[in-house]
């Protein structure tokens, strides 16, 4: 069983609590839509004897709703799909604290929120990086293998990137932040800006293919994006992934070589 498996099935097992012992349901809201849960919510119920009553939206949708229900929301288990989207709910108080030895023996202190008397408001159960993609041809590994050489001049007009108001690139910029801190996150913020190749527009995928047009040189993406273009049965996609390299284990903003 994968650490993430593992994670998920301890975070279901430990809201069996709350499903009702006469009627043997847990209400699940999730943002997720990946084939590998639906397999865990089979052996959840094959183990448990519990049905998992499950609400699919996007995280916007399932915000949404949490916050039209309010305290009479029967949800039991949230699940969503983006550290930034996590800290909002949390800010937003949608969250009950939750106390849990399984939980807290699965998952690293930095991979859930901060705890407090009352218990932990969310844990994350699996992660995904946020790389660097480039043109092999046109772009020098050694050009890219940090984020901070994003907001380099030397890379002034070649990248493409998605909204800066997305959720993924809030992480990111969150992370930046975190480790430069306000000051020279701004500063960096600022050179990135600068080094764009055009408006910020489209997701991941449309940012990797810009690379590959020529649009631009260098592009941000999460990882599944690019292993779906890999796997992708389009020879198209898999013509665009030999153009293009990728800094899958781009340094920590600050961090010395």
């Amino acid at each position: 069983m994968t650490k993430t498996a593992f994670t998920l099935g301890a975070l279901l097992l430990a809201a069996a609590g709350a499903a009702s012992a006469q009627e043997q349901v847990l209400n699940l809201y999730s943002a997720r839509h990946y084939s590998t849960d639906e397999a865990l919510y089979s052996n959840f119920t094959k183990a448990t004897g519990i049905r998992i009553n499950r609400v699919d939206a996007d995280d916007a949708g399932i915000v949404a709703r949490l916050k039209a229900e309010g305290t009479a929301s029967p949800a039991d288990v949230i699940l969503l799909v983006d550290a930034a989207r996590l800290y909002r709910g949390e800010a937003d108080g949608l969250f009950q604290p939750i106390k849990s030895s399984k939980l807290e023996a699965a998952i690293p202190a930095q991979y859930r929120a901060k705890a407090t008397p009352e218990g932990t408001t969310w844990f994350g159960f699996s992660t995904r990086a946020r790389v660097i993609v480039y043109d092999k041809i046109k772009v020098k590994r050694a050009d890219v293998d940090t984020y901070e050489e994003l907001a380099d001049p030397k890379n002034k007009g070649k990248i493409c990137i998605r909204s800066g108001s997305h959720p993924y690139n809030l992480s990111l910029f969150g992370a930046v932040t975190e480790h430069l801190g306000e000051q020279q996150a701004e500063a960096w913020l600022k050179g990135v800006v600068a080094n764009l190749a055009r408006d910020p527009k489209g997701g991941d995928v449309d940012q990797i293919k810009g690379v590959g047009s020529g649009e631009c040189q260098i592009a941000v993406s999460n990882t599944y994006y690019i292993a779906r273009l890999i796997r992708s049965g389009n020879p198209d996609d898999r013509a665009l992934m030999e153009r293009v390299g990728v800094v899958f284990r781009t340094r920590a903003p600050g961090a010395r070589t």
